[in-house]
């Protein structure tokens, strides 16, 4: 099992291994019958153009990546204490439409939102993408959210109300602190949908003075698609933030997917 393991591993990851291969080869070497398998001749060519042409769609996703989190946090964590503490009327109705927004396609979403930001004036600006991408994170971060508050011992909560808490002291001072880890797995998500839209960005975005790293791609792709190790640096250097996210945040993101998995 763990050969196997290993093997569907490899598989998944050499697509990942030869964008970096062929980022580092140089561009009368790509053409080579067979392909090298490692770069022989290493150039750093692409990641040069990708310092002097990329930074801005970087600058720009960072930007649209943690103003989604921002917003994603600020409004899932109260709403999920309330439906997994407070439970108001029709509670559960609203956990329902939280499944369904889920199922909802972005493209529609992205049609939806035209028309609106057409309407209002707010085609092509960072603001209107970080809402945009903000609707696909908030359903999920609710549900997360709710699930893990509602492990959260009650005898803990009723301690502070009759220590004299009301529920917004308890929500901040109590609920917040002790899930850190339903924090960290929401605004890694939130991150990673904002980081990699494409269909917000292609749709509300695609005239704008600032454009997320996507349509820095999709741009590079179109205007440059022989320069392949070029291509490929962008790829690479586009990747790296949100592995590197995904790496240091994977033990709080187990334990905050798994939160009200199981129950005593």
């Amino acid at each position: 099992m763990t050969a196997l393991g290993l093997l569907f591993t490899a598989m998944m990851l050499f697509p990942v291994y030869w964008m970096v291969n062929v980022s580092l080869t140089r561009e009368r070497d790509m053409r080579k019958t067979p392909p090298d398998l490692f770069p022989v001749h290493a150039t750093l060519r692409g990641y040069r153009e990708v310092l002097d042409q990329q930074l801005p769609y970087l600058g720009t996703s960072l930007v649209i990546g943690l103003g989604t989190v921002a917003v994603t946090v600020l409004l899932a964590a109260p709403a999920g204490f309330s439906l997994a503490r407070l439970r108001p009327r029709g509670g559960g109705l609203v956990g329902f439409l939280m499944l369904v927004a889920q199922m909802i396609p972005g493209i529609i979403m992205a049609m939806g939102f035209y028309a609106i930001y057409l309407s209002l004036g707010f085609l092509h600006s960072v603001p209107g993408l970080i809402i945009a991408d903000s609707t696909l994170a908030v359903p999920f971060a609710v549900l997360i959210f709710t699930a893990f508050m509602s492990g959260i011992p009650a005898e803990l909560l009723q301690a502070a109300r009759v220590d004299g808490a009301g529920s917004v002291r308890i929500f901040r001072s109590i609920v917040l602190p002790m899930s850190r880890n339903a924090i960290v797995t929401v605004s890694l998500f939130a991150f990673l949908w904002s980081w990699s839209d494409f269909v917000f960005a292609s749709t509300l975005d695609s005239g704008g003075a600032h454009q997320p790293i996507t349509l820095g791609i999709y741009h590079y792709i179109g205007n440059n698609n022989q320069e392949w190790n070029a291509i490929m640096a962008t790829a690479v250097v586009a990747s790296l933030p949100a592995a590197v996210i995904l790496v240091l945040a994977q033990r709080y993101v187990a334990a905050g997917v798994t939160a009200g998995a199981v129950k005593d």
